[in-house]
């Protein structure tokens, strides 16, 4: 395989060489007192034992009710922490905390600046932002978030995360053509995977907010596999990977055993004799048809030719090999989702990141809600879904409530059903895409590192 110094097939050790430091860790998780930005109040609170999430949501409530009577953030600060006490490596920011800033206050110009991500009490990552009260039913009464692989100078955990129940093991791939991932049009990228077992083994004992290094395997796939960017599955006992292809190697849907030594299959490489441009993620729908993405990313990061159709939505049926466009007019479609009924579709819009054409915040950084025909599979009553304030959503996961999860800038963003911001999990750097990884267990993928959160609740499984 070509790429990278690293010797395909064995375990290798990510240690993270610039952990966030402890005494910033300890500030995050251990302080009891209000802390403030520069400008826009806010509040961190410990939680000392297992709270009634039902009580911290009507205490929640309350503090909204204060400011509807014209008090100040302090004032509802103060209340709230009469009443309740967050849970651990959490910030409450009710948005009437910051919905009116001073004319004088230095406004975010970037929002793919990670100086100028919204974090105002200047909390240190990794932590949860609860915008909505909702947020702490997905959270629960003790969560944690731990960073557990790392690596400075290499973005191995980029996209495609899987989880595979029967090995508790979680599969993904590096960043293709982007900074740190080490591949290009010469240098294929590479797919690895950490044991959960071990990463369990590790977080025992571990302090709050707490960092680990699991080792990471690398798989050998054969040369079939070019520029892993989805994934998902596990499907009739294989996992499916979406590649972007690279150089004139086409993109391709492909089977990948889990198993040792990860026979593939491909079961789709064109569309009628052409090349797709650059495939990006992949997601399995309740009917059994496969719906998928197709984008000009390869284009944008040197390792593909000029696109040659439309960046579009696909559905490909394994009974026929049919394949079909369900969506369009999109500026850049990537991440993909569906409801646990199936009725409703997400997709992941990144207009607004272009490659070596820089970033454009004038473009899509929005994920659109669509109904999907029972009987055409197409995709119908387009509308808005959500637009983030971070960088671009990209890859996308929905829990059984019904709850919508994405990669942002800053971390990953979750919203309620009807679209309601709820909360972040805040890293101050960009994640991709993330797992449930199992019943309370989220895996996130943040390019040099991989987060683990600890949470209440669980992803549709499709």
């Amino acid at each position: 395989m070509s790429g990278p110094n690293i010797n395909p097939s064995h375990t290798r050790s990510l240690a993270s060489p610039n952990p966030p430091s402890q005494a910033s860790r300890k500030q995050a998780a251990d302080s009891g007192e209000i802390s403030s930005g520069q400008q826009v109040k806010a509040w961190v609170f410990p939680m000392k034992g297992l709270i009634s999430i039902a009580s911290v949501c009507v205490a929640a409530y309350a503090a909204f009710a204060y400011a509807q009577d014209g008090l100040g953030a302090a004032d509802i600060a103060s209340s709230a922490s009469s009443l309740f006490k967050l849970p651990p490596q959490s910030v409450f920011l009710p948005p009437s905390s910051f919905a009116v800033l001073p004319a004088n206050q230095t406004f975010r110009t970037n929002s793919f600046d990670a100086s100028q991500f919204f974090n105002p009490t200047g909390t240190a990552p990794p932590f949860f932002q609860i915008f909505d009260p909702g947020f702490l039913a997905v959270l629960g009464a003790n969560p944690s978030i731990n960073e557990v692989a790392g690596n400075a100078t290499f973005a191995f955990a980029h996209e495609a995360p899987i989880y595979n129940p029967p090995t508790d093991e979680v599969f993904f791939a590096s960043n293709d053509g982007g900074p740190l991932g080490m591949s290009d049009l010469d240098h294929n990228s590479l797919v690895g995977k950490i044991s959960m077992k071990d990463v369990e083994k590790r977080l025992k004992g571990v302090r709050v907010g707490g960092a680990v290094n699991t080792p990471v395997t690398e798989l050998n796939l054969p040369d079939t596999i070019q520029m892993t960017n989805g994934g998902t599955g596990p499907w009739r006992g294989n996992l499916i990977l979406i590649t972007s292809g690279r150089g004139d190697r086409p993109p391709s849907i492909a089977l990948v055993n889990p198993n040792a030594p990860h026979n593939v299959t491909v079961l789709l490489n064109n569309y009628f004799g052409r090349q797709f441009n650059s495939l990006n993620d992949i997601k399995v729908h309740p009917n059994g048809k496969l719906f998928f993405t197709d984008v000009i990313y390869g284009f944008l990061n040197h390792f593909r030719p000029a696109p040659l159709m439309h960046s579009q939505v696909y559905v490909f049926d394994p009974a026929t090999s049919s394949v079909r466009v369900v969506a369009t007019d999109f500026d850049k479609p990537n991440g993909i989702a569906f409801s646990g009924d199936g009725k409703t579709a997400y997709i992941a819009d990144t207009g607004a990141s272009g490659g070596f054409l820089g970033n454009n915040q004038t473009e899509p950084a929005t994920i659109y809600a669509f109904n999907v025909d029972p009987t055409t599979d197409a995709f119908t009553n387009r509308r808005v879904f959500a637009y983030v304030d971070a960088g671009v959503p990209d890859g996308v996961q929905v829990d059984t409530k019904g709850n919508v999860y994405s990669g942002c800038g800053d971390g990953v963003q979750v919203w309620s059903p009807t679209g309601t911001l709820l909360g972040k999990f805040f890293l101050n750097t960009t994640s991709a895409n993330m797992v449930f990884a199992g019943p309370g267990r989220l895996v996130i993928m943040a390019e040099t590192k991989i987060f683990v959160a600890k949470i209440s609740t669980e992803g549709v499984v499709l």
